[in-house]
C-alpha cells in the first residue's frame, strides 16, 4: 500500500543519514571517505530526469523529493560544532548543486536556505568550509547585479582572505564583470604563485581584451613576463598572449596597436619575444608583421610604430639565437650600406618644430611617432652584420651625419652614441671620434656675409661722392680750356681726371666685408649644449672604469661640462650634473675636486637635478668608499657647535641623507632610501640607526603609494638579514630603537596607524638563524636578542608594551647547544623549586605556556 510504501521511505531515508554521518564526520581527505561523498552525490542525482513543462508543474507539488530530503539535511547541519562536519556539508552542497543539469527543479525555499548558509559558511575560521562553501555558491550568483550577494562576498574574499587557496577557490568562479574585473585583475599582483597564476588563466580564458584597458594590458604583460615564477610566465606566454591574438584573429599588428607601442616598446618587445618563443616555426611567424619588400625593407611609407617595432623585436630575437638565427636574419634585413642609406633618408625627414609649431597637439604628434620610429630603426642598427669593413664605415659616416644634422631630435642622440660606440671597439677612438663630433656641433664653420660694418660702408659711399663730384668738377674745368684753348692746364686736368677715376675704380672694387671668408662661432644655445652632454654622457658611460682620464675628457670638462652645470636652463644643468658624477668616477682626484660641488646641488637644486647629484654622490660612496670623504674640511656641510666626531664629513654626509629620508619630494626620499640600501648592503655603511629608520619608511602609511620605495626596502631587507651573521647584529641592534619609536609615537603621527606586532615579527624573521645562507657557529643572534628584550621588560613591568616583548619571547629559536646561558636558566629554575618547597624535583627546561597551550586553530594554520 502507499502507507507501507512511504514508511519504507522514510526509514530508508533515516538509514542512509545514519550510514552518511560516519562519513561526515572525517574532516581529513581519505579516500575511502572521498568515495562515499561522491557515491551519495550520484545517488541523488540519479533521480532527476528529463521533465516536460507539463511533468514540471507537476513536480513543483512533490516535495519529498531525495534531493530535497537531503539538502534538507546538510542545511539543518552546516552550523554544527564540527568543522569536519561543516566542511562535509558544504563539500556535499557544492557537489549537487554542481553535478544537476542546467535545467534541474530545486524548491526555491531550499535554494534560498542553501544561499543563505554558504554566506555564513564563507566566513568560518576554517579554510577547507570557506572553500566549499564558496564554490557552492558558484551557481546562485547574478553577475549582472553589482547588490548580487554572493558577488559581494566572492570579492570580500578576493581581497581579505589570508588563505590562499580560498583566494585560489573564488578565483576559479567568479563570474567577470565590469564590477568584478578589477578584483579578478588584482590578484596578478597577489603574494602566492598559484593564486597570481590562476588570475591569469581567468583572464585568459573568461575575459576579452576589449574589456581591459590599455594600462591593464601592459601592466599584465610586464608584472607577468617578468614574474619572479616560472609557472606564471609560461601562464602568460601559452594561455594569455595566444587567448588575445585569437581575439584579434591573430593578427599580430592588431594585437600591438592595443597595448600603445609608443608608450611601452619595451614591455611590448617582452610579449613578441615570449610569443616567438612558443612558435613552432619561426619562418612563417617573423615574416607575419614586418612585410619586408624586396630590399628587405619596410617602405618608407608604409612605416607605422607597430610594424617597425616587430621588424626590430623579430631581429633581436633571431640574432639572439647566434649561428643557429644566421640565415634567418639574413632575409629580415638588408646589407648594412643599403640599410645605412635607408636610416638617413628617414632621420633627415624628421621636421625639427618651433615652440610655436609644437602647441599644435596634431604636428606635436606626428613628430613624436616619427621620433619613435626613428627610434626604433636605429635599435636595428644593432642587429647588422658590421664585420665587413665597407658596410661598416658607410655606417659610421651615416651615424656620425646624423649627430651633426641640426633637426636630428634630442631623443635620439642617445642611441645614436650608444650605436657609434657600439661599432668603434677602441676606447681612444671613441674619445676621440665622440670629441670631434662635438667641437664641430658646438663650434661650426660658417660662411660671414652679414658681418659689414655699417659705419665703414658708410664712409665708403661719402668718399665715393666725393670722388665723383672732384671729377666731374675737373671734367667741367677741362671743357672750360679747351675753350680758351689753354692746352697747358687741359693736359694737367686730364691727367688729374685720370688719377681720380682710377681711385674712384679702386675704392668700389674693394670689398666691403671678408664675405668670402669662412670661421668657427660657438653655439651655446640650450639644445646644442643638451645634445653635447649627451654625447659626452654616453662616451663616459661605456670608457674602461679602470681608464682614467684623458686630456681629450679633461677638455671637455673645463670648456663643456663645468660650465653647463652654472646654466641656466635646467635640463643643461642636469645633463652636467650626470656628466660630471660619472666623470667622477673615472678619477679620484676629480671627485676629490667637485664633490663638494656635487653636494651642495643635492641641497640647493631643483629637485630633478639634486636627484641626478645624489645619484653621482651615491655611486661615488659605492665605488671608493666613505674613505673618499676623509680628504675634505670638517665643515663640508657647515655644522655647528658639535663634537669632534659629529663634525666629520662622513657624520655630516649620513646626517644629510637622513634628512632626506623625511623630505616631501617622492623621488629625492625613494632615490636615498636605495642609496642607502644599497651602500648597507655592500658594507660602506654599517648603521642600525639607519637601518631603523628604513624598516620605518618602509612600514609608514605615507610611502603607500610609493611602489618602487616598497619594492626596493622589502627585498633589501630580505637579503641583507641573509647575507651575513654581522648583518644579522645590525638588524638586532635596531629591534629596541624602532619599537621603541612605534611605541611613543604621538597618535597625530601616521607611525601610530602601524601594526608594531607585524614589525616586531619580521625582526624575528629577519634574525633567524636559520634564515642566514651561510650558517654560523657560536651563539645565534636570537639569543643575545632575547637578552635585550628581558632587559627591556624588566626596565617596566607595568608597560603596555610588555605583552608584545612577552609574545617576541616565545617566538625566538633560542640556542639548546651547552653555555653560560643554559646553565644560568637551569640554576634559576632550581631556586625557584626551591622557593616553592620542591626541592625534590628534578630541572627541567623552561616551558613557555604560550608554547604548550592548545591551538583551536592549528588544522586552520597548517593549511594556511
Amino acid at each position: 500500500s502507499f502507507s507501507d510504501l512511504l514508511e519504507d521511505k522514510l526509514e530508508f531515508h533515516e538509514e542512509f543519514l545514519r550510514c552518511l554521518k560516519y562519513a561526515m564526520i572525517v574532516y581529513t581527505r581519505e579516500p575511502a571517505v572521498e568515495n562515499v561523498i561522491d557515491f551519495v552525490v550520484k545517488f541523488a542525482v540519479s533521480f532527476e530526469t528529463p521533465m516536460n513543462e507539463e511533468e514540471e508543474e507537476e513536480s513543483e507539488e512533490d516535495d519529498g523529493s531525495f534531493l530535497n530530503f537531503l539538502l534538507n539535511f546538510l542545511l539543518e547541519s552546516h552550523t554544527a560544532n564540527s568543522h569536519a562536519v561543516r566542511f562535509r556539508v558544504c563539500q556535499l552542497i557544492n557537489k549537487l548543486l554542481g553535478s544537476l543539469s542546467e535545467n534541474a527543479q530545486v524548491d526555491d525555499e531550499i535554494c534560498e536556505r542553501i544561499h543563505e548558509a554558504m554566506l555564513i559558511r564563507v566566513t568560518d575560521k576554517y579554510p577547507n568550509v570557506r572553500i566549499q562553501a564558496a564554490l557552492a555558491m558558484a551557481r546562485l550568483q547574478d553577475p549582472n547585479d553589482p547588490e548580487c550577494p554572493t558577488i559581494k562576498a566572492y570579492m570580500l574574499l578576493l581581497e581579505n582572505d589570508s588563505n590562499a587557496e580560498v583566494r585560489r577557490a573564488v578565483l576559479s568562479c567568479i563570474a567577470p564583470a565590469a564590477f568584478t574585473l578589477p578584483k579578478i585583475y588584482k590578484r596578478t599582483r597577489d603574494v602566492k604563485e598559484k593564486v597570481r597564476k590562476l588570475s591569469y588563466q581567468v583572464l585568459a580564458e573568461k575575459v576579452h581584451i576589449r574589456a581591459l584597458t590599455i594600462a591593464q594590458r601592459v601592466s599584465l604583460l610586464q608584472h607577468g613576463l617578468n614574474d619572479s615564477a616560472e609557472s606564471v610566465k609560461e601562464v602568460v606566454k601559452v594561455f594569455l598572449l595566444p587567448a588575445w591574438l585569437r581575439l584579434l584573429q591573430n593578427d599580430i599588428l592588431q594585437l600591438l596597436h592595443r597595448l600603445d607601442v609608443e608608450n611601452c616598446a619595451e614591455t611590448a618587445v617582452l610579449a613578441l619575444h615570449a610569443l616567438f618563443s612558443t612558435a613552432t616555426t619561426l619562418d612563417d611567424l617573423l615574416q607575419n608583421g614586418a612585410k619586408l619588400d624586396e630590399r628587405k625593407l619596410i617602405p618608407v611609407d608604409a612605416l607605422t610604430c607597430e610594424n617597425v617595432l616587430y621588424w626590430r623585436a623579430a631581429c633581436e630575437f633571431v640574432k639572439a639565437k647566434g649561428d643557429e638565427g644566421e640565415e634567418l636574419l639574413e632575409k629580415l634585413l638588408p646589407e648594412p650600406a643599403i640599410f645605412a642609406e635607408y636610416l638617413y633618408s628617414y632621420l633627415k625627414s624628421v621636421p625639427l618644430l618651433s615652440e610655436e609649431q609644437r602647441a599644435d597637439m596634431t604636428q606635436l604628434e606626428l613628430v613624436m611617432t616619427k621620433e619613435f620610429i626613428g627610434q626604433q630603426l636605429i635599435l636595428l642598427v644593432g642587429c647588422l652584420d658590421t664585420t665587413e669593413e665597407g658596410g661598416r664605415r658607410r655606417v659610421l659616416a651615416v651615424l656620425k651625419e646624423m649627430l651633426l644634422l641640426p633637426n636630428t631630435p634630442l631623443s635620439l642622440i642617445g642611441q645614436l652614441v650608444q650605436k657609434l660606440v657600439g661599432i668603434l671597439h677602441d676606447d681612444q677612438q671613441r674619445i676621440t671620434v665622440m670629441a670631434e663630433i662635438i667641437s664641430d656641433l658646438r663650434e661650426p664653420i660658417v660662411p660671414i656675409t652679414e658681418c659689414v660694418d655699417e659705419n665703414e660702408k658708410r664712409k665708403k659711399q661719402v668718399k665715393l661722392a666725393e670722388l665723383k663730384v672732384c671729377i666731374m668738377e675737373c671734367k667741367q674745368e677741362l671743357e672750360d680750356c679747351i675753350s680758351r684753348e689753354d692746352f697747358a692746364r687741359a693736359a694737367e686736368l686730364k691727367e688729374s681726371i685720370a688719377q681720380l677715376e682710377e681711385r674712384r675704380r679702386q675704392l668700389e672694387l674693394q670689398p666691403e666685408s671678408d664675405h668670402n671668408k669662412e670661421q668657427r662661432i660657438e653655439k651655446n644655445d640650450p639644445e646644442t649644449l643638451l645634445k653635447c652632454l649627451t654625447m659626452c654622457a654616453e662616451v663616459l658611460k661605456q670608457m674602461n672604469i679602470s681608464r682614467g682620464i684623458c686630456p681629450t675628457i679633461t677638455a671637455l670638462i673645463e670648456t663643456l661640462i663645468l660650465p653647463s652645470v652654472s646654466n641656466s636652463n635646467s635640463a643643461v644643468r642636469n645633463m652636467a650634473v650626470v656628466c660630471l658624477g660619472t666623470a667622477a668616477l673615472h678619477s679620484r682626484d676629480l671627485a676629490n675636486t667637485h664633490l663638494v660641488l656635487l653636494l651642495q646641488i643635492t641641497q640647493l637644486d631643483e629637485p630633478k637635478i639634486r636627484i641626478s647629484a645624489l645619484k653621482a654622490l651615491i655611486d661615488q660612496l659605492l665605488f671608493n668608499g666613505l674613505k673618499i670623504l676623509q680628504d675634505k674640511p670638517s665643515d663640508l656641510l657647515n655644522s655647528d657647535g658639535q663634537s669632534e666626531e659629529e663634525e666629520s664629513p662622513v657624520h655630516n654626509i649620513l646626517k644629510m641623507l637622513s634628512e632626506f629620508l623625511d623630505s616631501e619630494i617622492c623621488e629625492l626620499r625613494t632615490e636615498t632610501a636605495e642609496g642607502l640600501a644599497k651602500l648597507m648592503y655592500c658594507g660602506r655603511i654599517v648603521s642600525a640607526k639607519l637601518l631603523s629608520r628604513l624598516v620605518l619608511l618602509w612600514y609608514n602609511p605615507v610611502t603607500e603609494e610609493d611602489q618602487r620605495l616598497r619594492h626596493c626596502l622589502g627585498v633589501f631587507l630580505q637579503l641583507y638579514a641573509r647575507e651575513s651573521r654581522a648583518h644579522q647584529e645590525c638588524v638586532e641592534e635596531s629591534f629596541l630603537p624602532t619599537m621603541r619609536t612605534l611605541f611613543n609615537a604621538p597618535a597625530t603621527s601616521p607611525l601610530s596607524e602601524i601594526d608594531t606586532s607585524n614589525v616586531a615579527e619580521l625582526f624575528i624573521e629577519l634574525t633567524r638563524p636559520s634564515a642566514l645562507v651561510q650558517s654560523s657557529q657560536g651563539v645565534c643572534v636570537h639569543d643575545s636578542l632575547a637578552v635585550r628584550v628581558c632587559n627591556e621588560i624588566l626596565r617596566d613591568i607595568d608597560a603596555p608594551e610588555v605583552r608584545l616583548y612577552c609574545k617576541t619571547l616565545s617566538s625566538l629559536e633560542i640556542s639548546t647547544e651547552p653555555g653560560p646561558h643554559i646553565t644560568v636558566c637551569l640554576a634559576v629554575e632550581k631556586v625557584l623549586n626551591q622557593l616553592k618547597g620542591s626541592q625534590q624535583s628534578k630541572p627541567s627546561a623552561p616551558q613557555d605556556p604560550v608554547l604548550t597551550a592548545v591551538d583551536e586553530n592549528s588544522s586552520c594554520n597548517s593549511e594556511e
